[in-house]
């Protein structure tokens, strides 16, 4: 992950220039310890940059939502604006990335689908900043900043195929994660711009049965992805989302010449 941005050296906050009415509302504030006060400053930047594209959002706009001072807010991200939307940025990408792991037990397909519940419930809460992130072309956007969301990318990668059991993946295996974790990104996307208009239950079931979909078609050209869809397959329920995608797929096929008749007793 890019490094941290470096904060100028701060000393404990002290007084702004202010006046006498917004001293008392501050004088709570100048309490806080340097590693405290830089804390505040990043969740009410991201929470702001979450709501709006980042360029809509400016300094000002983070010391008035932190109760505090636009020189107060430049002593601790000297680089100002950029400095503050990284720092912000790499505090969202770490959070994105814990929510990678899986937790508790339950089939692959389950397991699945509970990162991807957690994925669209942080897509939901940093709606605006999410769709200008992924989007790219923001005013805002550096090579610091697209090494950010490519490392949240190598997690999610590095995660799922843990998550999969494939220790060494060749360059087939590695594609069909990252194709499947792009789909994912877009379907994040789409789902924004239409106004979440899909149930996000009914994307996530769509995202599993994408991935099984995927890896079957994976499967028919590379041998360790045949291996890991077997592998996964042997773990699911017989009444599980896999299996279930199977037999739609199979309700699809035309009836072949000589076959037995499956609607007849």
């Amino acid at each position: 992950m890019a490094a941290r941005p470096a904060s100028s050296p701060a000393a404990p906050d002290a007084p702004d220039d202010a006046s006498t009415e917004e001293r008392p509302r501050r004088a709570a504030y100048r309490r806080l310890s340097v590693e405290q006060r830089r804390e505040q400053l990043i969740a009410v930047a991201l929470e702001l940059f979450s709501s709006r594209p980042p360029e809509e959002v400016g300094l000002d706009d983070v010391a008035q939502a932190a109760g505090a001072s636009r020189p107060l807010v430049y002593r601790y991200f000297a680089g100002g604006k950029q400095q503050l939307y990284e720092a912000a940025l790499r505090s969202a990408a770490e959070e994105l990335s814990r929510r990678f792991t899986v937790h508790g037990g339950g089939s692959p397909t389950e397991q699945l689908s509970s990162v991807l519940d957690a994925y669209f419930d942080f897509v939901a809460e940093h709606a605006a900043g999410y769709g200008a992130l992924l989007r790219g072309g923001s005013v805002v956007e550096t090579a610091r900043t697209s090494a950010i969301v490519d490392e949240v990318r190598r997690v999610a990668l590095r995660r799922t195929l843990r998550h999969l059991g494939v220790r060494s993946p060749g360059p087939r295996m590695t594609l069909l994660v990252r194709s499947w974790i792009s789909v994912v990104e877009a379907s994040a996307l789409s789902w924004l711009d239409e106004g979440r208009q899909i149930p996000k239950e009914s994307l996530r079931d769509w995202l599993v049965d994408e991935f099984v979909a995927m890896s079957a078609a994976a499967a028919a050209h590379d041998r360790q992805a045949a291996r890991m869809l077997a592998g996964v397959l042997a773990l699911e329920p017989p009444d599980g989302p896999a299996a279930a995608l199977v037999a739609r797929l199979r309700a699809l096929l035309p009836a072949q010449p000589g076959a037995p008749d499956r609607g007849r007793a």
